[in-house]
């Protein structure tokens, strides 16, 4: 039996990126995913209709903005349109992944704050609310003029560290950018933190200049937030292993993986790649080093709260998620 309120619906849908995700979101919450039609015409434009009323309803919408990435994101889009068209009381947009999240400043001059866009453009469509997952930096959130509750799979991934027993261990941020989201890590696992130093020439490129830490004869953990080429995360194994790191991990949220990059991880010196299932990796990959935890049963706890009305500050910190 339900536990939601009897004069108040809340309704669960998925976008077509990830439905596998939305499906053990709603196991969890013990209730259906709605029914979608979508379909798309000859050039390309996406047409939706919800197959039953949204009226009055509490809405959640679940798309994680994988690649295809505008396809994904311009789905949601019209997803939102058609819900606020239908008189939907709360559209709540479920976006695991924030895409153009990496475009949240101008490094230099005529670039765009894409990032800000995609915020824009969620906004005007008619989103009441977002929930996302470790967004690239924190100060997204300062995007919207709507509420952001901003959850993050670090406990998770840490959880599964600590199985392990790593008696030796240290946590490896692989740039400047990414120190506090390793530092939360590392605290999660009572591990000290060292800092790879890291330029980027240019978009998917990466060189690393140096070391701050030790991880000479120590179990090494990389941890960011998302792995996309695989290209920085591959250096920065070769780097630790050649200040003499005894192992190499690698833990991050949101597995990209664009191009050759599960071929990269496998092909490198790692012991293991654990990331979470916000996107999803192509069904037939072979890689015995990626392990992927799930986060649905958290997103199911944040969505209930909300649901509820009750507080997910404790969701933010990481706090009873098992």
């Amino acid at each position: 039996m339900r536990d939601y309120p009897s004069n108040q619906r809340m309704l669960l849908f998925s976008g077509s990126a990830h439905p596998e995700f939305t499906d053990r979101i709603a196991q969890h919450l013990n209730i259906k995913v709605g029914e979608v039609t979508r379909q798309k015409f000859k050039n390309g434009e996406i047409y939706i209709r919800f197959e039953e009323s949204v009226r009055g309803a509490d809405v959640f919408v679940v798309q994680p903005c994988g690649d295809p990435v505008n396809d994904n994101f311009m789905e949601l889009l019209i997803m939102v349109d058609a819900l606020k068209r239908a008189s939907a009381s709360m559209i709540n947009c479920v976006i695991p992944h924030y895409p153009y999240a990496r475009q949240d400043k101008k490094s230099e001059g005529r670039e765009p704050i894409a990032a800000k866009l995609v915020a824009d453009l969620l906004t005007v469509a008619g989103m009441d609310r977002m929930i996302s997952v470790d967004l690239h930096t924190a100060t997204i959130q300062g995007f919207f003029n709507v509420p952001v509750d901003h959850i993050t799979a670090i406990p998770i991934i840490a959880n599964y560290f600590k199985e392990k027993h790593i008696k030796n261990g240290v946590v490896v941020s692989p740039d400047v950018g990414g120190v506090k989201r390793a530092s939360i890590f590392a605290n999660q696992l009572h591990m000290p933190l060292a800092i790879l130093d890291k330029i980027r020439p240019g978009p998917n490129m990466a060189k690393i200049d140096h070391l701050v830490g030790d991880v000479s004869g120590k179990d090494a953990i990389i941890f960011d937030d998302m792995i996309d080429t695989g290209g920085t995360i591959c250096e920065a194994v070769r780097t630790l292993l050649d200040f003499k790191a005894r192992k190499v991990y690698i833990g991050a949220t949101h597995p990209i993986f664009s191009g050759d990059a599960i071929n990269k991880l496998e092909c490198s010196d790692t012991e293991e790649i654990v990331v979470a299932d916000t996107l999803p990796i192509a069904k037939n990959f072979s890689c015995s080093k990626i392990k992927v935890v799930s986060i649905t049963g958290l997103l199911a706890k944040t969505i209930k709260k909300i649901y509820h009305c009750n507080s997910v500050s404790e969701l933010f910190k990481g706090e009873n998620l098992v």
